[in-house]
């Protein structure tokens, strides 16, 4: 059970295409029309954390640049992207895209066991500095889960979670990137039901992190999180929903920096959705808003 706060929230025209040419071998295509926002006071970054199963297309936004002055600047953007997956289930995932800006991504999940899986994820891309790789050993226990990461950047990671109880888990995570001579290490606690999961995580970074998720019924979730920065005294709160309904389904969020969101999905008829999506920040007065279709299943 899990409510994304945030989800694959977009601006400006769509267009996803997904073809299976058999069980195993699938291709997408996406067109998107945006806006490249330029966004003053601020910093772009990459955070290589834990791998996840990734998503049929890659999620293709507004990007935010270094600049001097706190104004928004966006000009048009179009972009197109080929990929190809091939899907073994469970044990095999392999996944491909190339994008017109130069960009290419790879992501691998294969089962070397029953309690092994080997996850490796890369992008390249021209820009400078910004092409990176990493490499994931899990191991998957009775009551215990562990994983080994290294990347490129001199960038090594592990992580342990143990279950102490069917309900309640700890673990902890440690870090180090060689290339920016930076390390951490984190705690974290989860307890969960079959109608909740609140989580709880502290780090070194000086990160405060907690989540909590609530089943109301089949069709009504609500989430929540609150993240604390005790080094910049940096506070958000959020609050997140999920409702299905017959045909469509909405997820949204509000946040204390002013930021709403929403996200809709609604299906035409079968293989052909209609998707919205709509980002209003009023601290920055920064307004977003997309539309588009889903053709595949």
């Amino acid at each position: 059970m899990a409510v994304s706060l945030k989800p694959d929230l977009f601006e400006g025209m769509r267009f996803d295409f997904t073809k299976g040419l058999n069980h195993k071998f699938f291709l997408s295509h996406r067109s998107v029309f945006s806006y490249y926002a330029f966004l003053r006071n601020s910093y772009c970054s990459i955070l290589l954390g834990s791998f996840d199963l990734p998503p049929i297309s890659v999620f293709m936004g507004p990007t935010t640049i270094p600049a001097q002055t706190p104004e928004t600047i966006k000009i048009p953007t179009a972009n197109y992207e080929f990929g190809a997956n091939f899907i073994d289930h469970p044990k095999c995932l392999l996944s491909g895209r190339v994008m017109t800006d130069g960009r290419l991504s790879a992501r691998v999940k294969y089962d070397l066991s029953d309690n092994f899986t080997l996850k490796a994820n890369a992008q390249l891309t021209n820009e400078p500095h910004m092409s990176h790789g990493i490499v994931n050993v899990d191991y998957k226990g009775s009551d215990h889960r562990a994983q080994v990461q290294m990347g490129n950047g001199t960038l090594i990671g592990a992580n342990y979670v143990q279950s102490v109880t069917p309900h309640f888990s700890l673990g902890g995570e440690v870090f180090w990137a060689g290339q920016h001579r930076k390390s951490g290490i984190s705690y974290g606690a989860r307890f969960n039901t079959d109608k909740m999961v609140a989580t709880g995580q502290v780090a070194s970074t000086g990160m405060v992190a907690l989540n909590y998720v609530q089943r109301v019924s089949e069709k009504v979730s609500l989430a929540s999180d609150f993240m604390y920065n005790y080094m910049s005294s940096d506070v958000t709160a959020s609050f997140g929903y999920d409702y299905i309904f017959r045909q469509s389904r909405i997820r949204g969020k509000i946040d204390t920096n002013g930021c709403t969101a929403a996200f809709l999905e609604e299906r035409l008829t079968m293989g052909l959705n209609f998707i919205l999506s709509a980002e209003i920040d009023h601290m920055k007065k920064d307004y977003k808003f997309g539309f588009g279709m889903t053709v595949g299943e």
